[in-house]
């Protein structure tokens, strides 16, 4: 059996920020069968991860090639996606099971054997949370905080882009250790958000702000502790001039640069060297091991009501070019989702 598979991919490599001229939906015949003796597995796509790192891999040049490989105008893009297996012929995985891999950004998807692919087992929470605060979004939040800053109760964490997939949620965890916790986003909705929902103690719209490095004064008189790092730039830049001594800076995106190679943070190397400022960057692949740890403490969370949900859902294949977009013009809040089909 055949059916139209409705797939998205980049026209041309994005330079600078990404717009919906850069992609294009593609539909191409797919065949719902598995050959004899094949390893192959079908799968429906039913939730797609869509994620900011993205766009280094759509890039001419990938400034991150030594890491993940580059896509090229028309080639399918992959990236971490919930389905339900249409069709196997291999022995691990059979018709109707739920699984969660890299794959295409489709309708369906052909997973070939050393493709990434693991079995959802049954679970009390709805199934988009494995994508985000279940999965590697949830796992970059904790790891980068609790494995790279190593907090301790009632220390001063700084958190940008705050309201995003990882950002909501390092303020949530720092929260429940018990650590004063500030955040920045670039909307008074979004602010609104971080202080009444999610019970960070203060909150600021950086649009506003016209001196950064006065703001976290303000917050922070007595120096921030930990600053977790999601933009680079000049937030960066004023972050470090408002360092405790010992104080830990962990890089975990800059989004910043993504879409404006030009704008690199220059901290005061003064500050880092005469305060001992620890800067550490980290990549959530080198602490998969720590997973089982969190998924426990992460569940153990949302039963008891100490971390909270927010997801930005769209809906259909044709969502996914304008999903994409909305995290590098500000729209999404929460981890950005695309649902394709039903469960």
């Amino acid at each position: 059996m055949e059916v139209g598979n409705k797939y998205a991919v980049i026209k041309r490599h994005i330079e600078g920020a990404p717009g919906l001229s850069n992609f294009e939906l593609k539909t191409e015949a797919f065949s719902l069968s598995i050959a004899a003796g094949s390893d192959d597995i079908i799968v429906k796509n039913l939730y797609i991860s869509v994620d900011p790192y993205q766009i280094n891999r759509m890039k001419s040049k990938s400034p991150s090639q030594n890491v993940i490989a580059s896509i090229n105008p028309g080639e399918p893009i992959k990236g971490a996606v919930i389905g339900k297996v249409v069709a196997s012929g291999n022995a691990k995985f059979k018709k109707d099971d739920l699984v969660m891999g890299s794959f295409t950004w489709a309708e369906y998807s052909l997973v070939r054997e050393g493709s990434i692919i693991n079995k959802i087992e049954s679970s009390e929470f709805p199934l988009s949370y494995h994508l985000g605060v279940l999965g590697i979004s949830g796992l970059t939040a904790y790891v980068g905080l609790f494995e790279v800053c190593r907090p301790q109760k009632g220390e001063k964490v700084f958190v940008s882009a705050a309201s995003g997939s990882v950002g909501n949620l390092v303020g949530q965890f720092a929260k429940v250790l018990g650590c004063y916790v500030v955040g920045c986003a670039g909307s008074q909705k979004k602010v609104a958000l971080l202080k009444e929902k999610l019970g960070f103690d203060e909150a600021f719209n950086y649009k506003e702000e016209t001196d950064l490095n006065s703001t976290l004064t303000r917050y922070f008189p007595d120096g921030i502790d930990i600053y977790f790092d999601n933009v680079g730039g000049e937030m960066l830049e004023a972050a470090v001039a408002n360092m405790k001594a010992f104080g830990r800076v962990v890089a975990c995106r800059v989004i910043s640069e993504y879409t404006n190679a030009g704008k690199r943070a220059s901290p005061n190397m003064l500050d880092i060297v005469y305060k001992r400022i620890t800067i550490k960057g980290f990549l959530v692949s080198d602490f998969i091991n720590s997973f089982p740890d969190f998924l426990a403490k992460a569940s153990h969370y949302l039963r008891t009501g100490k971390l909270k949900v927010i997801e930005d859902i769209s809906t259909g294949v044709e969502s996914i070019p304008s999903a994409f977009v909305a995290l590098f013009n500000g729209d999404n809040v929460g981890k950005k989702i695309v649902k394709l089909a039903e469960e």
